[in-house]
């Protein structure tokens, strides 16, 4: 009776179009291009359907599978490392991983350099590994088989263009962030001691020295203009000399992390008044002597004199703002210091038009210093992210998720003291008294540093989320001082059967599908499959979100026997074999139960859960995304009704 049911629900599942998952959203074209030296390279590329995106090759550990190149080793050439070029990507923080994330939609083209050795035909075989996902599904990784034959000897194999990702809405949005952090980190410098005095006085000079008010908003809009000149270079070489490739892979390279964490401690040493750091007095006397030429040139040469002169206080800054803006790639750069510096020339254009609101600003003193040591607090708290990373990429577990928030606690903790004046540093002014505004930025900044503090024992912390690492790279994955959790409720121990362990909210979970079934048997109960993935954002929402709500985490660890099937588990198989459903050789353990899941299920989206029991017919609808509690626990209870009455 149950293997009819069975075939009648797997009849039915075919006939109301469910086939239709069986649809990739990706096409892919294989071509080569001859270089020179007898290098050929392999092109890729993809055509993605509207609504669905493909990741880059460069992704922070423990989130999505990143685009990748494999090329079957053959003596008759040699594979060079690394995809040797990708498309500008999309920018995406991802809330559930707490990392960026990079896409591409529309089309995307990726390139990887092969040495021959030999002249004449020579055949390259490979597979090109993705994972493609839209907003509320990803579909498991897929390998697409490539075979392709170059001849040494012949100029060009087939000469392919370098297709650019198509710009799209989401692309426009990361640039747009990045402007605007960076005309905020501009605000910043101009409440600095070497930037804020400068404005009234080169103001007053420019309506001094003009002949009439128009000469000197002349003037000042053309300092302006030379301010974002100068620094919209600067962009432009950090962009040119690294180049795209380079500048996508900076927030993942080991060494490249490292290097910003020591830059970034060095600027908030430099901001806390240890040492100032200044450019070559042979450069700043350079433009001085320059100030003198005439018209827009001298303008020009006094513009480049303060960006020199307040490079004390505006390096850190700018240093940091292009660590961050690397990672839009190429075009980072750019528009980061755009908006960089139309921030800073703001003031110096406005003031010359207007220069009556002149007498408006707050006079310099003790709190332009003030600002300079907040800001070095912010750079020293930050620096802590790029090590973070470096380490969670090494393993080296140095800066795990408590050691992160108590070096925050600590930051923070001695800002907001800084606030209420209980802590000097060498150029601080006297305070007889502590201003109001001054007070309640105290205030709030040690409510800050409290709201951390439960942090350390497991609390989630979102108003940080992203910044410390996951609560599984802790020394205490299950919170400080809480115990592992136990099945059944109350003090009872419980003895793990062979392949389960604490998986997703802490709940026995098995990760092999034939074992879980074996154990489902021993125990009588049902058994819930949960086909997921390590890059899987949705899952990841249904496991914080629904599975963390108490009922269910204790049906889950009680009533079921719960097996998670990763579909993007990139382990290999001991023996790759051909997939009698889709014709392709089927080589990781993620690929077998995508496989299992097409197969059995006609479905490929995750998350997707299916509760069955032990002869393995489906007890209900399967169900999938669906951030909804209580509809989610209604469809645990009739499972567990259909099982009883099964």
């Amino acid at each position: 009776m149950k293997k009819t049911l069975a075939t009648l629900v797997l009849l039915l599942t075919v006939l109301s179009g469910s086939i239709a998952q069986f649809e990739q959203h990706i096409t892919w074209k294989f071509s080569t291009n001859n270089l020179d030296d007898g290098k050929v390279e392999i092109v890729c590329e993809a055509s993605i359907d509207e609504g669905w995106h493909i990741y880059s090759s460069v992704l922070p550990e423990n989130t999505a599978v990143p685009t990748n190149i494999e090329i079957e080793e053959n003596p008759a050439y040699t594979v060079l490392d690394g995809i040797s070029e990708e498309p500008t990507p999309t920018v995406h923080f991802d809330e559930t991983f707490g990392a960026e994330l990079r896409w591409f939609d529309n089309k995307a083209t990726f390139k990887k350099v092969v040495q021959l050795k030999q002249e004449g035909e020579v055949t390259i075989k490979g597979y090109i590994e993705s994972m493609i996902c839209n907003d509320e599904t990803c579909m498991p990784p897929d390998m697409v088989d490539f075979e392709l034959t170059v001849n040494s000897s012949s100029p060009v194999a087939e000469k392919v263009s370098e297709t650019e990702s198509e710009d799209s809405s989401s692309t426009e949005q990361s640039y747009w962030g990045i402007f605007f952090l960076a005309f905020g980190g501009g605000l910043a410098a101009l409440l600095t001691p070497c930037v804020f005095p400068m404005i009234p006085m080169t103001v007053s000079f420019f309506t001094k020295t003009s002949s009439s008010k128009a000469a000197g908003i002349r003037n000042g809009v053309s300092y302006g203009l030379s301010i974002i000149a100068i620094y919209l270079v600067l962009g432009v070489a950090v962009a040119s000399i690294f180049g795209a490739s380079a500048l996508n892979q900076l927030s993942t390279s080991v060494w490249f992390n490292l290097f910003f964490f020591l830059l970034l401690v060095v600027f908030a040493a430099s901001f806390f008044g240890a040492f100032e750091i200044v450019m070559p007095s042979s450069w700043v006397n350079f433009t001085t002597k320059n100030e003198d030429k005439g018209g827009f040139l001298g303008i020009f040469f006094m513009a480049f004199t303060l960006a020199l002169v307040s490079f004390s206080c505006t390096g850190p800054i700018v240093g940091a703002l292009l660590v961050n803006a690397a990672r839009g790639g190429l075009i980072g750069p750019i528009v980061g210091m755009l908006g960089f510096s139309s921030a800073l020339a703001l003031p110096f254009a406005f003031f010359a038009a207007f220069p009556g609101y002149l007498n408006s600003l707050p006079k310099s003193g003790g709190w332009l210093n003030s600002v300079k040591v907040i800001l070095g607090f912010l750079e020293l708290a930050f620096a802590f992210k790029f090590l973070s990373i470096a380490d969670m990429t090494m393993g080296w577990h140095i800066l795990e998720r408590e050691v992160f928030i108590a070096i925050w606690i600590a930051i923070f903790g001695a800002m907001g003291f800084y606030f209420l004046g209980k802590i000097r540093l060498p150029h601080d002014s006297p305070m007889e008294h502590i201003p109001v505004s001054r007070f309640m930025l105290g205030i709030a900044t040690l409510a800050f540093t409290i709201y951390m503090i439960p942090g350390l024992w497991g609390a989630p912390v979102n108003l940080i989320s992203g910044m410390p690492p996951s609560k599984d790279y802790s020394e205490s994955p299950f919170g400080v001082g809480y115990q592992s959790p136990v099945t059944g409720g109350g003090t009872a121990q419980f003895t793990m059967p062979d392949g389960m362990n604490y998986g997703p909210q802490n709940i026995p979970a098995f990760k092999d599908y034939d074992k879980a079934l074996a154990y489902a048997k021993e125990v009588n109960k049902p058994l819930l499959l949960d086909f997921t993935g390590k890059g899987c954002t949705n899952c990841r929402k249904m496991e914080d979100k629904v599975w963390s709500n108490l009922d269910i985490k204790n049906m889950l660890s009680n009533d079921f026997i719960l097996v998670s099937l990763y579909v993007d588990d990139r382990k290999k198989l001991d023996e790759p074999y051909v997939s009698e459903l889709t014709g392709k050789t089927i080589r990781t353990v993620g690929q077998k139960w995508a496989e299992f899941q097409m197969e059995r299920y006609q479905q490929q989206g995750q998350p997707y859960y299916v509760i069955i029991d032990e002869e393995e017919t489906t007890l209900n609808t399967p169900t999938a995304y669906n951030p909804d509690i209580k509809a989610y626990k209604s469809w645990l209870l009739d499972g567990l009704e259909q099982y009883k009455n099964n």
